[in-house]
């Protein structure tokens, strides 16, 4: 059975009686409890948003104390446990703090110590769960779609971003991955500081780097390419993230992004395999939108009424057609690629094929052959923009040979350099 978030305390003991006592204690101080003598059952009864803590003895059979804070830790690292432990046990009960316990008591238990403990701990654990949750909302708002991927993404995010944890984020450009960089920044303990990215390229020498982490101090450094950095500064690197470990004192965060396969920079010795593994202990893969084509219409519909908003007009219908289209496109460009389109669309450029393009016959003022040659000019632009002016594409799309497409565009004065998406910065 899943308890819900009414329950404050899980008490997990094998003997009844402790457990009665316990549930007395809590019941008369104003603690809503519930327990279980299975350790085992534990990770059934709860679930990653449950908001109380886990009193659990140490000796039980079938899984003892320091096992099942184990398994807790690995469902959820911040749900609070504390073991209750024999005077015997002190050096057990210290190594348990030391493996994610947040205290251990000793028998018998002072029923004040437990009290105080809660007092201290309900209130931090409601509070990283109200953090989770608006996490949560913002995360699906700037990551659309709900394929199996971006849904892993999500969660992935959502389990580690309170933390300070160095990441590595991988993806192809266009993808997102300064996206998801800024998600982390802005959902931990660090984000009081500020965020900066820089490449590795700009960084030619150690003091280049010290001074970009003084000026990132509390905050974030977004770190692109850090193998294109001197081994020297790389070394540099290294030392610091040790000894931030060493301090547990988390004065910057890195949150690297690399260009191209990471393990093959590694082999090549362009990049120190200490600092590949200092960076790489939490690591996320951005999809393509190759990988998760479901969220494609999701996402156009979403660019495409956000672009109307700042242009102040009414988001235009779209036709099930020009979704097909859109469904089948490859996107070597990823989500800037589609929001590049989207926006386009939303001020006409790209405009709708079909019934919505023609005119009845009593509303044609221009003759027949001017109306043909504007419909294919219209028609040959719209697949030009769909495409930013990839020949190749647009010849396949429009099912015309290469050759004779070129002689239409320059019949129409078309060129494709005016239809290739201009460089911005990484969505």
């Amino acid at each position: 059975m899943i308890i819900n978030n009414d329950v404050q305390v899980l008490i997990v003991d094998d003997d009844k009686d402790v457990i009665e006592a316990y549930q007395d204690l809590l019941e008369i101080s104003g603690y809503k409890a519930q327990a279980t003598t299975d350790p085992t059952q534990v990770l059934g009864m709860i679930t990653k948003n449950w908001s109380g803590v886990i009193v659990s003895d140490m000796y039980m059979p079938g899984l003892d104390g320091m096992e099942l804070l184990a398994k807790i830790k690995d469902f959820d690292n911040e749900l609070p446990v504390i073991l209750i432990t024999g005077h015997g046990d002190i050096p057990m009960a210290v190594d348990a703090v030391k493996k994610g316990a947040v205290d251990f008591l000793q028998k018998p238990l002072q029923p004040t110590e437990l009290l105080t403990l809660l007092e201290v701990l309900l209130p931090k654990r409601k509070q990283v769960i109200e953090q989770r949750q608006s996490l949560s909302h913002t995360v699906s708002e700037v990551l659309i779609g709900d394929s199996p991927l971006i849904v892993k993404l999500r969660e992935q995010i959502a389990n580690i971003a309170l933390t300070n944890k160095d990441v590595l984020i991988d993806g192809e450009s266009g993808t997102g991955r300064r996206t998801v960089s800024k998600l982390l920044h802005h959902s931990h303990q660090l984000s009081i500081g500020p965020y900066v990215e820089i490449d590795g390229s700009e960084i030619t020498c150690t003091p280049d780097l010290q001074r970009t982490m003084i000026s990132v101090r509390s905050g974030s450094l977004c770190l692109t390419n850090p193998h294109r950095m001197p081994m020297e500064v790389q070394q540099w690197l290294c030392r610091f993230l040790l000894e931030q470990d060493r301090q547990g004192k988390k004065e910057v965060r890195v949150l690297a992004i690399i260009d191209g396969d990471a393990e093959k920079i590694v082999e090549s010795e362009e990049m120190l395999p200490e600092l590949f593994y200092f960076l790489s202990q939490i690591r996320f893969a951005v999809p393509t939108l190759r990988q998760r084509t479901s969220d494609i219409t999701p996402i156009f519909k979403h660019y495409l009424k956000f672009s109307c908003k700042k242009l102040n007009k009414a988001v235009p219908a779209v036709d099930k057609a020009y979704i097909n289209t859109l469904n089948r496109h490859q996107w070597s460009g990823n989500i800037h690629e589609l929001k590049s389109v989207a926006e386009l669309y939303a001020i006409g450029i790209v405009k709708l094929t079909g019934q919505e393009r023609s005119k009845p016959l009593e509303q044609m003022s221009s003759p027949l052959d001017e109306l043909v040659d504007s419909y294919e000019k219209q028609v040959i632009e719209d697949a030009l923009y769909l495409f930013t002016g990839r020949i190749n594409e647009v010849s396949s799309y429009l099912q015309i040979p290469r050759k004779k497409l070129y002689l239409r565009m320059k019949k129409h004065d078309l060129d494709k350099a005016e239809f290739k998406v201009r460089p911005t910065s990484e969505f």
